[in-house]
């Protein structure tokens, strides 16, 4: 069944708040779900919420879509509040990796989660999406279940897990799922939904199964003969051949980064007599969906049943998304390889109106804290070469790509044009810039300089010493002190006393105590004391996470990495002298046995991975919903709970996925080492 064939419903109302109970399922006329939600992150109707926004989606092209956010993991009841839903039940574990949300580059425990009510952690179990899965199975079985998010994209293949220090399969084998949705999902939800639906309607579950299988963006467990006879295809090394021989793991790594990219193959890894199939990507969505998607009239606000405030959701509340993708490539991001190197945007008209939304809704006034992407002076950059002939693993390194156009006098435009709408207080950019494209453009650097800065301005130069700057695929510190110098005189001629924020990472592969010496003394010449300084967390499909399992830099060379906490910790505590004494050895054992807690999602007695049943929890069915009351969750922390953690400094695109750490890590660490992967 091709996609251009398919036919989808007539669009459906949009409800003020898509339902999560029977009741508000109910109140809106519907009777049974097509598509039931599932969610590791609160539900807050904001178009940065993965689950608000695929939701109104499938609901804008018929689809009845219902949401379970957080949902206890130690009963089906909460998954079974609004029925047996039609077609099938899609799940994401949040806006970042489950593990990176609980656990510290140093494996402390995080202590707050700005994606729950009241910004309290345990509202989710560790390895999220197996558990879920395992969840729904047990509620509804037969019901073909569809895993997504960035906890399922980056572990699509045989990938190196930081917390169990290991090689672990497709995420799609561990969970069982039936099919997996990796990068942005919008078109292959609602092609799996369009699908499931015909053949549902001509032939039964059986034929609808088969039918989920060759969407573009999506993966599945089969065989090679599931692949079109005749397609380009990539072939990563199996799952044995890496488990076997760890240096095999940057192969499939730099593979999985040339199939994103080129978007017309197909990929294929073998996992015993079976076979992880992935389909070519989904191509970018056009800005005339991307316009409408955006239009979709999401109230930005937490559901009504949650009785505290949701952090995250402050913290992007009066933000506005011009563009998707980045053609950054730095080898330890995740947003090039769940959003593309590509860039996505939306049209001028779309955010214009969406900022006269936001100065409509508010009363006094609005300041718009965020105009941007995840490269803020990104917007409208297109290729102008062919992408499935394209070997640059970067568009901007070792420097700016020829092929890669953009005008950046255009989004300052964009800028000044939503400041000057009526209602606009005043506009800011937050969401960072890349300054070796912003020198490209002085007029536009000195607009986001004297207009657009709110005293501080992010940059992330992540290091200066050339060897860990090619390792890390950013720009040399030549070019970030031609910055510094432009951003200052700017500054002065705006009469304005204004900061530039770096961030820094320590402990990176192939960094030595030496390079970060070098940087120490960089820092302390210029006078700065940075506040900003992440320990490197090697999260699942990056090239270097991959440089850091295999101890090799993506040509095979062999390169120093400081693998232990001990070596971790040293490294971080140059830069940051008061990181704080490692704790105690018995401490450090029940932190590694935390993060190494059960993923199956049964436990013992009424446990489901190490969490207590609680009989005064509300069950999630009819109109009630526990996730922001003050003796559940969201409310008294739970000290026995295994998931309890502090977020890395997350941002709601998922930014934080960038390999970093917070605060807390800045401070804390933890003793001893760990193993190495087997390597012949």
């Amino acid at each position: 069944m091709q996609s251009d064939t398919l036919r989808f419903r007539t669009p459906l109302a949009q409800p003020r708040f898509l339902p999560m109970s029977r009741a508000e399922m109910h109140a809106i006329g519907w009777d049974a779900l097509d598509v039931l939600l599932i969610s590791g992150d609160a539900y807050v109707d904001h178009p940065t919420f993965a689950a608000a926004l695929l939701g109104r989606w499938l609901v804008a092209h018929g689809y009845r879509t219902g949401i379970v956010a957080q949902p206890r993991w130690n009963t089906p009841e909460d998954v079974l509040c609004m029925g047996r839903p039609r077609l099938f039940a899609g799940i994401a574990a949040g806006a970042i990796d489950s593990m990176l949300a609980h656990y510290t580059a140093f494996r402390k425990k995080r202590h707050d989660d700005a994606y729950t009510p009241g910004g309290k952690a345990g509202a989710r179990p560790n390895r999220a999406v197996i558990v879920y899965t395992n969840l729904l199975r047990q509620a509804f079985a037969g019901l073909p279940v569809v895993i997504g998010g960035i906890e399922a994209s980056l572990r699509r293949a045989t990938h190196y897990d930081f917390w169990t220090d290991s090689l672990r399969r497709s995420i799609l084998l561990d969970a069982k799922a039936d099919l997996l949705v990796y990068g942005m999902g919008e078109y292959a939800l609602r092609e799996a939904a369009a699908r499931y639906d015909a053949a549902m309607n001509e032939g039964g579950a059986a034929t609808a199964a088969e039918a989920l299988h060759g969407i573009g963006g999506t993966a599945w467990v089969g065989t090679e003969s599931d692949m079109p006879e005749g397609a380009s295809i990539m072939r990563l090394p199996s799952h044995e051949d890496i488990s076997a021989d760890v240096r095999l793991l940057m192969e499939a790594t730099l593979q999985q980064e040339r199939h994103v990219h080129r978007g017309d193959a197909w990929a294929i890894q073998p996992v015993g007599n079976r076979a992880v199939i992935m389909a070519p990507p989904a191509p970018p969505m056009s800005p005339e969906d991307l316009d409408r998607l955006y239009a979709l009239p999401f109230t930005r606000e937490a559901h009504p049943s949650y009785r505290e405030t949701v952090p995250a959701a402050d913290m992007i509340r009066t933000s506005i998304t011009t563009h998707r993708g980045c053609g950054g490539g730095c080898s330890f991001c995740s947003l090039a390889l769940h959003q593309g190197r590509r860039i996505a945007s939306r049209s001028r008209d779309s955010v214009l109106a969406e900022a006269r939304d936001l100065a409509a809704a508010a009363r006094k006034g609005v300041s718009i804290s965020d105009v941007g992407g995840p490269s803020a002076n990104m917007w409208q950059a297109r290729c102008t070469l062919n992408p499935a002939k394209c070997r640059r693993a970067s568009c901007m390194f070792p420097s700016v790509c020829k092929g890669f156009a953009v005008d950046q006098r255009k989004a300052v435009r964009l800028l000044r044009e939503v400041r000057d709408t009526p209602g606009v207080r005043n506009v800011r950019v937050a969401s960072g810039v890349r300054f070796d494209l912003a020198l490209r453009e002085g007029e536009a650097l000195r607009a986001y300089t004297m207009e657009f800065t709110g005293g501080q301005l992010k940059v992330a130069p992540e290091h200066i010493c050339d060897e860990v700057l090619e390792y890390m695929r950013k720009p040399g510190l030549p070019v970030f002190e031609k910055f510094l110098e432009a951003f200052a005189a700017f500054s002065d001629e705006a009469g304005k006393e204004q900061y530039v924020v770096p961030y820094l990472l320590s402990a990176f592969p192939g960094c030595t105590d030496d390079h970060m010496r070098t940087l120490s003394r960089w820092l302390q010449a210029r006078g700065w004391s940075p506040q900003q300084v992440q320990c490197f967390i090697p999260t699942p499909g990056t090239v270097a996470t991959a440089m850091y399992a295999a101890g090799i830099d993506p040509e095979g060379n062999p390169i120093p990495v400081a693998r232990t906490d001990a070596e971790r910790l040293r490294q971080h505590g140059i830069l940051m002298p008061d990181t704080g004494r490692p704790p105690s050895r018995d401490a450090d054992n029940r932190r590694r046995g935390d993060a190494r807690q059960s993923e199956t999602g049964r436990g013992k007695a009424g446990t489901r991975d190490g969490r207590p049943h609680r009989s005064d929890r509300d069950t999630g069915n009819a109109n009630r919903h526990d996730g922001g009351r003050s003796d559940r969750r969201g409310g008294r922390r739970d000290e026995d709970r295994p998931d309890r953690g502090r977020r890395n400094g997350a941002r709601p695109d998922g930014g934080a996925n960038r390999g970093g750490a917070d605060a807390e890590e800045r401070r804390e660490g933890r003793k001893g080492g760990s193993k190495r992967p087997p390597r012949r």
